[in-house]
């Protein structure tokens, strides 16, 4: 009958490691799939929007066509072309690339 207690709290405290283990691994496998990715796409955003240059086709975070036209530094803006003679001014932080543009071959 001894035997047969001992063989119950161990089957009960093996339950607990289980759980523990199976909760680690399912963190990681959000991490991998949902967080890690995310982080990685922030990463390039951050990237293109510190290498803005004059000429390069963007969209606002409005969604907004246009093309960089002067980049203001100081207060961290960056001036739009969105029509011929129309320019707006955005902040940096809501500019991204434009992806139709990097698949058509510019024409100059």
């Amino acid at each position: 009958m001894t035997t047969l207690f001992l063989a119950a709290q161990a089957a009960q405290g093996g339950g607990s490691m289980s759980f523990l283990i199976m909760m680690i691994a399912i963190f990681a496998i959000m991490w991998f799939f949902m967080i890690h990715p995310q982080q990685k796409k922030q990463k390039e955003i951050r990237n293109f929007q510190n290498s803005l240059a004059e000429g390069t086709h963007v969209i606002t975070g409005g969604g907004i066509y246009g093309t960089v036209r002067r980049i203001d530094v100081a207060t961290n803006s960056v001036e739009v072309e969105i029509a011929k003679g129309t320019v707006i001014r955005v902040d940096r932080g809501y500019v991204f690339a434009d992806s139709s543009s990097a698949a058509q071959p510019q024409a100059k």
